[in-house]
C-alpha cells in the first residue's frame, strides 16, 4: 500500500497534464496570419504621426525638400549601419542580379518623386486634404492594370472610381470655397497630394514585384539610400537650405527617420510578400483618418460639411475599388 502511494500517478491524472501541456502552446499560439494584421495596424498607427511632425517641422523653417532628404538619408544611413555589421545581409545585397538592383533604383526613383510632392503638398494644403488625396492609389493601379496591362476592371472597381472620382470633386470645390482656413494654396497642395499618389504607385508595384524573392532588408537598403540620392540632387538643384536647422527640427527629423520610415514603410514593404499591393494600399486607408484626427487635436484643423463628404465619398470609392482589385 506504501509502494502504490508512493509510486507513479494514476493514468487519467498523467493523461490530464498531458493533455494541459499540449494545449497551452496552442492557447497562446498566436497565428501568422494575425501577427501580419497586427504589424500592418501598428505601422499605419505609427506612419499616421507623419504629417502631423511634418507640419512641426515646417513651422521650424525647414524646407520640404530638405525634410524629405534627411528623411531617407537618416533612414538610410541606420539601415545600412545594420547590413554592414551582418557578413550575411551584405553578401545578399552583394548578390542582387544587375536587373533587381536597377528596379530597386527605379523603385527609389518613385519613391523619391513621391516624398518629395507629398511632403511638399503640406505647406499648401491641409493635412486631412493631403492624407485623404494621397491615399487615392488603388484607384491609379487599377486604372494603370487597365490601361497599360490590358487587364479590364470589374464593375467593382469601375463603381469605386467613379466614387473616388466624385469625392475629389467635392473636395476640392470645398478647397475652393475656402472651407479649409489653414490652407495656403489649396489647389496647389491637392495636386501635389495627387502626384504623390501616382508616384507611389511605382513604388509599390516594383517592391511587390521584387518582395517575392528579395529579402527585405536588400530591397530597402538599395532603395531607400537610391531615394535620398534623388532627393539630395533636388534639393542642392533647388537652392533650398539643407541644414542650419533648431534641435526641435533635428529631432522631428530623426523620428521621421526611424517611425514613419524604417518602421511604418519598411512593414509595409514586408507586408508586399504576404499581400498584394491592392490589400496592402487598402490597408494604408487608415492613414488619412488617423492623420485628421491627430491634425484636429493637435493642430487646430476642423474638418467642414463639404469636406467631411468629399473625404467619405473618396475613403468608400477606394474602398470598393481595392476591395474589387
Amino acid at each position: 500500500m506504501h509502494r502504490q502511494r508512493n509510486g507513479p500517478k494514476p493514468d487519467g491524472a498523467l493523461a490530464s497534464r498531458h493533455s494541459l501541456a499540449s494545449h497551452a502552446p496552442s492557447i497562446l499560439r498566436v497565428s501568422p496570419l494575425l501577427q501580419r494584421y497586427a504589424v500592418l495596424a501598428f505601422a499605419v498607427v505609427v506612419v499616421s504621426s507623419s504629417a502631423i511632425v511634418i507640419r512641426y517641422v515646417q513651422a521650424e523653417n525647414v524646407p520640404s525638400l530638405a525634410i524629405a532628404a534627411w528623411r531617407l538619408t537618416i533612414a538610410s544611413l541606420l539601415l545600412w549601419i545594420w547590413v554592414v555589421a551582418r557578413p550575411n545581409e551584405r553578401a545578399a545585397v552583394r548578390a542582387l542580379p544587375p536587373r533587381t538592383l536597377w528596379l530597386c533604383v527605379a523603385s527609389g526613383l518613385f519613391l523619391a518623386a513621391h516624398f518629395a510632392t507629398w511632403i511638399s503638398s503640406l505647406a499648401f494644403t491641409s493635412v486631412a486634404s493631403s492624407a485623404v488625396l494621397v491615399a487615392t492609389n488603388p484607384i491609379w493601379i487599377a486604372l494603370f492594370a487597365w490601361w497599360v496591362l490590358r487587364e479590364r476592371p470589374s464593375t467593382g472597381v469601375c463603381i469605386g472610381i467613379a466614387i473616388a472620382m466624385l469625392g475629389t470633386g467635392v473636395l476640392i470645390h470645398a478647397d475652393t470655397q475656402g472651407a479649409s482656413s489653414t490652407a495656403s494654396a489649396p489647389m496647389l497642395g491637392n495636386a501635389l497630394a495627387l502626384a504623390g499618389s501616382l508616384t507611389v504607385c511605382g513604388y509599390l508595384l516594383i517592391g511587390r514585384a521584387l518582395r517575392a524573392k528579395v529579402s527585405l532588408v536588400s530591397y530597402i537598403a538599395v532603395v531607400y539610400v537610391s531615394a535620398a540620392g534623388f532627393l539630395w540632387l533636388l534639393l542642392l538643384a533647388s537652392g533650398q537650405a539643407a541644414w542650419g536647422f533648431s534641435g526641435l527640427a533635428w529631432a522631428a527629423l530623426i523620428w521621421l527617420a526611424v517611425g514613419p520610415q524604417l518602421i511604418g514603410h519598411s512593414s509595409f514593404n514586408w507586408a508586399l510578400k504576404h499581400f498584394s499591393a491592392s490589400f496592402v494600399a487598402l490597408i494604408t486607408l487608415a492613414e488619412p483618418v488617423g492623420s485628421a484626427v491627430l491634425a484636429w487635436l493637435l493642430l487646430g484643423e476642423e474638418v467642414g460639411t463639404l469636406q467631411l463628404a468629399g473625404f467619405a465619398l473618396l475613403m468608400v470609392g477606394i474602398f470598393c475599388a481595392a476591395r474589387a482589385e
